[in-house]
């Protein structure tokens, strides 16, 4: 079953690409190796070990380098390593934030270099950055929503949001109510649970979902991302209500699309992270050789600064469009 959903995500993948507008595409040729400096956060999630390929790929295949450090969630940490890669004179900063507004002193920092700065899938807050680039996060969340009400109709509804450091909690928790919010006046829909995770963990998803359940009847669980609906998962098999009760997720993760198609998870939202990266990554090496960047597509607050922003659009995933490609649960 692994093998089939892989090659489900790696269609998805480049389906997305093929369909994506390249959005910072030039022709004129660049006169310099770029030197390109990656903060990640840390490799907790399947994703973020994606998005790392993909961005170092294509830097590499346009005359760059990368120079990647992870601060496994230290946001002193990840400051100390943004001084070193100014140091050793990076001509961009792509930065995956730990804290939101404890990365507001590397930007700062680099500010003060002279080197853009580019806030990667998470806001900045309260910073000069230069762009912004992420998925529609409350797309996502409208899009969790829209499914879960459409399957259920009528019942109990919980929300288990992600953490409210991360400003995409936040949307998503927007585009979620967005949704509901006129279900919940016609009295179809009742939120029996509404609360934050204090990380993006699967230890936080269970202790959440355990709590809820504990509280009352539950129909439908949406969680902030995929590793929460596990641990969603994992307190809903042990009172036995696995597959019973809905549960969404988000990031089309291989153990996501295994649970979709096994029934234990209902449905997830997949961001190309194949078109993330390159294009972040072609972004950084523009800036870095000098070559003018057009098309941003929105901006987007940080409290500072109407920040430069470009939101790709996310995609549902359940039963249905993973069966177009993994019409089994069984290796084929």
């Amino acid at each position: 079953m692994k093998n089939n959903v892989m090659k489900t995500r790696s269609t998805l993948i480049l389906a997305s690409l093929l369909a994506t507008f390249m959005f910072m595409q030039s022709c004129e040729t660049r006169s310099k190796t770029a030197t390109i400096g990656l903060l990640m956060d840390q490799f907790n999630v399947e994703r973020w070990a994606d998005d790392t390929t993909y961005f170092i790929r294509t830097v590499n295949a346009n005359n760059g380098k990368v120079l990647c450090r992870v601060a496994n969630g230290d946001p002193q940490l990840q400051l100390e390593q943004a001084k070193e890669l100014l140091n050793n004179d990076v001509d961009v900063l792509v930065i995956v934030p730990v804290d939101l507004n404890k990365a507001a002193d590397i930007v700062k920092l680099a500010n003060k270099a002279g080197k853009p700065t580019i806030s990667y899938d998470r806001l900045i807050q309260n910073a000069n950055l230069d762009y912004y680039i992420s998925f529609d996060n409350v797309k996502v969340g409208e899009l969790q929503a829209e499914y879960i009400g459409k399957r259920l109709v009528k019942g109990n509804i919980a929300l288990i949001g992600g953490p409210v450091t991360d400003q995409n909690s936040s949307y998503l928790r927007f585009g979620q109510l967005g949704i509901l919010q006129p279900l919940i006046e016609k009295g179809d829909i009742r939120i029996v649970y509404d609360k934050f995770a204090d990380t993006w963990t699967f230890e936080e998803g269970y202790a959440k979902a355990s709590e809820c359940i504990r509280n009352g009847k539950v129909d439908a669980i949406i969680a902030g991302n995929d590793l929460l609906a596990r641990g969603v998962i994992k307190a809903l098999t042990e009172k036995g209500l696995a597959g019973k009760v809905l549960v969404a997720g988000q990031d089309a993760d291989t153990e996501a699309c295994e649970n979709i198609i096994k029934g234990t998870q209902t449905v997830s939202v997949y961001k190309p992270i194949a078109d993330i990266a390159s294009n972040a990554a072609k972004l950084a090496v523009d800036l870095a050789t000098g070559i003018p960047v057009v098309n941003t597509t929105y901006t987007t607050n940080n409290g500072f600064r109407q920040v430069p922003s470009f939101l790709l659009t996310p995609t549902l995933v359940n039963k249905g469009n993973i069966g177009l490609q993994v019409k089994t649960g069984k290796r084929q």
